[in-house]
């Protein structure tokens, strides 16, 4: 009987940091369900170039993570195509400045449902299928869940609310399922006009005085997921050194 090829589940995959891990775990043998929400073109391209590689290989889940229900339903899909699950890659993530005394209640929804609730309802909903596979997640944390960015106080407790729903959630589906997250620094510049750093700062304040890549974060999920089984609970800082000064 063949070897039925792994599969992983990627939030937020059609383009930057998403797309680059959707390559490598493609390129690793891996089938995919790639999650997207409004980048319709991007995701179109990329599910043309994996399949060309490999046919047959890559379900497109179009869905808003704000959207309750939909959630199961992506991992149900997945299951419903592949047959298993052995990976989820909770990548997806809204980050925009919060102004104290002007945050809405809309922002504190928008920045928590795909920062902290979607990962943690995905998670629930792909726990039987990643026992049975004993499979992996990773989710894409930032170094500022443990240490405040000025301005997006609302985007950092999400993201630290991720970090602890990483610790837990090794203790609640060990010891068959591993669970970690990847905490970057200044891996990509956001599309966001008001930049949180200039590259004064990166250079000033970051050891390597240099900005990542998204390579540096697929590196990191790859050994997170198949380079040590014997790691879980953790945040791995992807940063260059950036957490170590104040």
């Amino acid at each position: 009987m063949p070897v039925p090829r792994p599969v992983a589940l990627i939030t937020g995959s059609a383009k930057r940091v998403g797309a680059a891990i959707a390559r490598q775990l493609h390129a690793d043998g891996y089938d995919l369900a790639l999650h997207y929400r409004s980048s319709e073109e991007e995701m179109q391209a990329l599910v043309a170039e994996l399949e060309a590689i490999r046919p047959d290989s890559v379900l497109p889940l179009r869905a808003d993570l704000s959207d309750f229900d939909r959630l199961a339903e992506i991992v149900a899909q997945t299951i419903s195509r592949f047959g298993r699950l052995d990976a989820l890659i909770n990548n997806a993530s809204a980050y925009y400045a919060t102004t104290i005394g002007k945050t809405t209640p809309q922002q504190w929804d928008e920045l928590f449902a795909s920062n902290a609730r979607a990962p943690f309802f995905l998670a629930q909903a792909a726990a039987p299928h990643l026992k049975a596979s004993h499979g992996a997640i990773v989710s894409l944390a930032d170094i500022y869940a443990e240490r405040p960015l000025h301005g997006h106080t609302v985007y950092c407790m999400a993201k630290a609310a991720l970090v602890m729903m990483t610790k837990s959630l090794a203790r609640e589906l060990g010891p068959e399922v591993r669970v970690n997250a990847v905490a970057p620094g200044n891996v990509l510049w956001s599309e966001n006009p008001v930049k949180a750093e200039t590259l004064e700062v990166l250079r000033e304040r970051t050891a390597l005085q240099r900005q990542g890549s998204p390579e540096d974060i697929v590196s990191a999920v790859r050994w997170l997921l198949t380079g040590n089984r014997y790691i879980t609970g953790q945040i791995i800082a992807i940063d260059g050194g950036r957490s170590v000064f104040i």
